[in-house]
């Protein structure tokens, strides 16, 4: 599971192995909270996802982890069944939207509107 780190200047989303391989990707993503445009909390991150994967892994309805195109730009997709999920859109980065499935949807949300007083604060996916 990837576990989400919001520091007082960034959002860190460090992806397990398993995680970087079925996403064909080498590195953690990092955004700065300055490049967040908004963040909605869904019960159905299916209904989000746009574009074709390339490149990335699914199972439809199961499972989409990756690089998402589309006329827009990318996305980046760590959607696992239907559990509940934090749709992030960005501006000035690399991707455009992540969509992120977390049990711990409300805490992200509200960590990503104030900044932890102590630095860090740890959310697992």
């Amino acid at each position: 599971m990837a576990v989400l780190f919001v520091h007082t200047d960034r959002l860190e989303i460090r992806l397990t192995r398993t995680e970087k391989l079925l996403s064909f990707r080498r590195t953690d993503i990092v955004i700065p909270l300055d490049d967040i445009k908004s963040a909605v909390l869904t019960d159905d991150p299916w209904i989000w996802v746009r574009g074709i994967r390339a490149p990335g892994s699914a199972i439809p309805l199961t499972l989409a982890i990756g690089t998402w195109k589309h006329h827009d730009g990318k996305d980046f997709l760590i959607v696992k069944r239907t559990r509940s999920a934090v749709v992030i859109d960005l501006e000035r980065q690399e991707y455009s939207r992540l969509i992120v499935t977390t049990s711990h949807a409300v805490e992200l949300l509200r960590a990503l509107r104030l900044p932890p007083e102590e630095g860090t604060e740890r959310i697992d996916v």
